[in-house]
């Protein structure tokens, strides 16, 4: 399991010209890096013998910072290449954003609430500022002996520096004996709705697609323009959209997380993501939030002790969920599903996230590992693969009937 604990350092002159010098060098050698790299190789294994010599050399990174520089790269151009599959033009990664890498062997936390840092010249030693309250979030995992210090990150932002100091502790039994015969919940992703529950949950962000929408034009605008005002407006356009994003994001994923909590859900099944965009029509912008989304959902259910999993998408949007007819016919258009031999009707994302869930319940028939008891979780009750329903108990929805929706993230002005 991991954990990020993020807190500002207390720096003084001189530790900040040093972090500052840092994170300029930290920049240019992944740069280096992604040059040389770029059309050659993209795993860590190959990026750094081919780089690690250049970087030394030409920056002022020591030895195990111009490791994790060619690392960087090699995750880079990964995600540019990832872009490329799918069809869309990427252009070689550049590194403009404050930040630089740390792990055990250039970053020690001391229990005095100090962290040692190593720069391009000397490791500096500066305060956590951490909150006046003892039961600040970040105090669970620097004052536990089960959480140990995993790769972090330093940012610059309006003049202060913050460590993004990452943790990490293994799974126990029971997390890592997570019921994969339980209670499922099926989740479909889409663009009217971004996500749609086998609850009958709808999370419908439809000024989120026009934002993206949006976004992606006046990006590809200003990138075309490559003047150097064109490329400030266009960081500053680009931080709105994350933050705005992210925000919308927070709360599907918090939404998701509670619907699996509040039907007592061991599994949360999405549907594969690995080409979405084709199947969905979602811009690049579109899967990037899927991806993204379902990261939140699989970091916050851990927590809570819900498994996330992927399941094959094929046919979840043309499979009638009541008889199990496929038909292309069953999708008269976008939004509406009508089974041409049941004549079942439905939401057309409310079936595919039955369908989806349906697929984990029978997956679990076919594995030696499970006993193949998994249920489905419906709005008004559970259903095993067999056809066996269990309705809810009565009341159950008047319990959540004025349960309090989460306000809607503002669109960035």
């Amino acid at each position: 399991m991991r954990r990020t604990a993020i807190t500002r350092l207390s720096v003084d002159g001189e530790q900040r010209e040093l972090l500052e010098e840092t994170i300029s060098e930290w920049k240019r050698g992944c740069q280096i890096a992604t040059d040389m790299a770029w059309g050659r190789c993209n795993a860590k294994s190959d990026v750094q013998p081919l780089a690690y010599d250049d970087v030394r050399e030409h920056t002022g990174l020591g030895s195990q910072h111009a490791i994790l520089a060619t690392h960087q790269a090699a995750e880079a151009i990964t995600g540019s290449l990832e872009h490329r599959s799918n069809g869309k033009t990427v252009s070689k990664p550049t590194f403009t954003a404050p930040t630089v890498t740390y792990d055990t062997r250039t970053m020690t936390l001391f229990d005095d609430d100090t962290v040692s840092l190593t720069t391009t010249e000397s490791r500096v030693r500066c305060p956590l500022a951490l909150p006046d309250a003892d039961d600040g979030y970040q105090r669970q995992y620097l004052d536990s002996d089960e959480w140990s210090v995993t790769e972090s990150t330093l940012t610059a932002r309006n003049g202060d520096y913050f460590l993004h100091i990452g943790f990490r502790r293994p799974k126990t039994d029971t997390e890592r004996n997570t019921a994969e015969d339980g209670t499922v919940l099926g989740v479909d992703l889409g663009i009217e709705n971004l996500a749609v529950t086998s609850t009958a949950s709808f999370v419908s962000e439809r000024e989120l697609t026009h934002n993206l929408r949006e976004f992606e034009t006046v990006r590809a605008g200003l990138q075309q323009t490559g003047t150097r005002s064109a490329h400030r407006t266009l960081e500053q356009s680009s931080g709105r959209e994350l933050r705005y994003i992210r925000d919308v994001l927070h709360r599907a994923s918090n939404a998701i997380v509670n619907e699996a909590r509040r039907y007592e859900c061991d599994v949360i099944a999405f549907e594969d993501l690995t080409h979405i965009r084709d199947r969905t029509g979602a811009s690049w912008g579109h899967k990037w939030a899927f991806r993204t989304l379902y990261e939140q959902v699989e970091y916050k259910a851990e927590s809570e002790g819900i498994a996330v999993k992927q399941v094959g998408s094929a046919y979840t949007s043309k499979r009638c969920a009541e008889c199990g007819f496929t038909a292309d016919e069953n999708r008269p258009t976008r939004n509406d599903f009508q089974c041409v031999k049941c004549g079942s009707e439905a939401n057309a994302d409310y079936n595919a996230a039955k369908n989806i869930g349906m697929r984990y319940v029978r997956r679990g028939q076919q594995s030696s590992r499970r006993t193949g008891d998994s249920q489905l979780a419906l709005k008004s009750g559970t259903v095993t693969l067999s056809g066996g329903f269990t309705a809810h108990p009565d009341g159950f929805e008047a319990e959540f009937m004025d349960k309090p929706h989460p306000p809607r993230a503002n669109p960035p002005g």
